[in-house]
């Protein structure tokens, strides 16, 4: 084969066009193997085969500067940057390579670490300034899908690329698709430009003030090289607009996009997968719920930004919704600002986001939401230690964030039949804005009366009344909670437990009443301690005699880490937990 010898770029350029076919029909069958046995991004990668191949061949990396949106493309430019085991070896090799672009695994070819979408252009101007102000004359390349391009950041990048005036390519790999299908305006001028090949009058890319090439093979490796060569060394801001076919060279994935733009492992010869036992899941309960009461309410409106998996609305689902689901594309601070002005126009709308993606709208949740107390209700997936694990889509930031906002409610449920009476409520209620942590830990559910109704100031519930010691365990980590209080009962200690509900504020009425019968206070969350739920609290006993234990994980940037192993890590497993309460109460 010829990519176990291609250690870099330098190895594909001594081969001719023919050997390049067949450098990318390796490459293509290189990541199938690596995505069939250890899942990953498939449609975005298979498509954007042939044109890494081309780019690797015209420019020199790493001289020349590669930068890669959401990396969910980046696949093949990893094959061809030496670190083809990792896509052709055992499962141990294939773990050693991260899904996404990162200099710390290779800093000579991955300039940045990149995770979440619209980046690439701006990240690419500022290499393009320093470029300009050291005198060098290196490409700069920034590499964008076209899902990507409906991210604020994106205007904001070709905004200043324009302005700079100088040498940079914008290589857009228009596939015609997001995660799911595209919404937003930009793209009607895509169409049009792909059905004029590139020539039709209005083009918003000249209007930014672009040079523009537009080449519809986008998976022809001879016509993507000759069109990377004639824009090489360019000294003006350049668009380079290829048509690419997401799956390309696969027939699952190019026969259902969207099921196939991320996938759990599979058999490579015809797509199937094992079997898989049902479970509810709170996508899937939730779309089903949203769906019965949209019949009963035309104001309520589920909304998405560019991730409707997150909503469990389906293609069917969607169709069923019409009007009533929104998928803005990926624009979160867009969806934040959207259901604001939704809210105040009377509507009911209800956001669904995954944690890490939720970061991004910490202005528009302050300004554009919370100052303005309009009652939008955000759905929040994912938040915790057992979800996502990648340095870049790390979900344990949501409760120090969102805390920090003054006139936000956040909710912790514990069970989903208390996720969907705070969903009823926060839905009926017209007076603040209010964001629900939806349990991570799988759906658990309870016979117990769960209260219909909450306030917008914390009460905490008490699940059972004892001593010595107060367990406060909040949403996903309740359960843990649970488990702490049967060990320490095992050791004689008959601990209170309390269910808070509330992260963003403490029920100071509560805390207080634990003064009497307690000497230590324990605090649970599944998330980053460091500003979070636990501190607060332990914050309001201050200089009181109470001692605090605050629970959660430390604040780091955690990478591809084994879930089991970070919580034992960070003293998180229930006897671990149990064996630190005794210890201080001992003292």
């Amino acid at each position: 084969m010829y990519i176990e010898k291609i250690k870099s770029p330098v190895d594909l350029k001594k081969l001719d066009l023919k050997a390049l076919q067949t450098v990318a029909d390796e490459t293509r069958q290189a990541v199938l193997n690596r995505v069939s046995k250890h899942g990953g991004h498939v449609g975005p990668n298979l498509g954007f085969v042939e044109a890494t191949v081309a780019l690797h061949y015209v420019f020199d990396a790493p001289k020349d500067k590669l930068v890669f949106d959401v990396s969910h493309q980046s696949y093949p430019h990893k094959v061809l940057t030496g670190r083809a085991a990792g896509f052709l070896g055992n499962v141990d090799d294939m773990n050693a390579i991260s899904g996404y672009s990162s200099p710390t695994e290779c800093p000579e070819y991955d300039n940045f670490e990149v995770g979440h979408t619209s980046t690439s252009i701006s990240l690419a101007t500022g290499l393009q300034k320093a470029r300009d102000i050291k005198g060098t004359h290196e490409n700069i390349i920034a590499i964008i899908g076209d899902g990507s391009l409906s991210g604020g950041e994106a205007f904001e990048g070709l905004d200043e690329a324009s302005e700079l005036g100088t040498g940079i390519i914008i290589v857009v790999n228009d596939n015609e698709m997001s995660i799911a299908e595209n919404h937003g305006g930009i793209y009607k001028n895509l169409r049009a430009l792909r059905e004029s090949r590139g020539t039709c009058q209005h083009n918003w890319f000249k209007a930014w003030g672009f040079e523009y090439k537009y080449l519809e093979e986008g998976n022809d490796v001879e016509k993507l090289i000759e069109v990377f060569r004639s824009v090489k060394d360019t000294d003006k801001p350049t668009v380079v607009h290829i048509h690419t076919e997401k799956g390309h060279g696969f027939a699952p994935a190019v026969a259902n996009k969207e099921a196939w733009h991320y996938g759990a492992p599979f058999n490579p010869a015809d797509g199937s997968r094992p079997e898989m036992p049902a479970i509810e899941t709170y996508e899937q309960l939730y779309s089903d719920w949203m769906l019965r009461e949209m019949k009963l309410d035309p104001t309520l409106i589920a909304v998405t930004a560019g991730t409707p998996a997150a909503t469990g609305f389906s293609p069917v689902k969607r169709k069923e919704a019409g009007a009533q689901h929104i998928d803005m594309g990926i624009a979160e601070e867009q969806a934040v600002a959207m259901i604001s002005g939704m809210a105040k126009g009377g509507l009911h709308p209800v956001w669904t986001v995954y944690s890490t993606f939720i970061q991004r709208t910490y202005d528009q949740i302050a300004q554009d939401l919370c100052i303005n107390s309009n009652p939008a209700v955000i759905n929040v997936m994912w938040g915790g230690t057992g979800t996502m694990n990648d340095i870049t889509h790390i979900c344990m930031f949501d409760i120090p964030m969102l805390c920090s906002i003054p006139n936000l409610i956040y909710l912790a449920p514990t069970t989903c039949e208390e996720y969907f009476a705070m969903l009823r409520w926060a839905i009926r209620q017209e007076a603040k804005p209010i964001a629900i942590r939806v349990p991570s830990n799988g759906v658990v559910h309870t016979t117990e009366d769960v209260d219909e109704e909450y306030s917008y100031t914390p009460k905490y519930k008490v699940a059972h009344e004892g001593s010595q010691v107060a367990i406060i365990a909040a949403g996903s980590f309740y359960q843990k909670g649970e488990n702490v209080a049967h060990l320490l009962a095992e050791k004689g200690i008959d601990a209170t437990l309390i269910n808070p509900r509330y992260l963003h504020a403490v029920d100071a009425e509560a805390l207080e009443s634990l003064k009497a019968r307690h000497q230590l206070v324990v605090t649970l969350e599944d998330g980053c301690k460091d500003g979070g739920f636990g501190e607060r609290i332990a914050s309001y006993y201050g200089t009181s005699d109470m001692k605090v234990l605050v629970c959660g994980v430390k604040k780091d940037l955690y990478d591809r880490f084994d879930h089991q192993q970070l919580l034992a890590d960070n003293r998180l497993l229930a006897n671990q937990i149990a064996d630190d309460i005794l210890n201080i109460i001992k003292k």
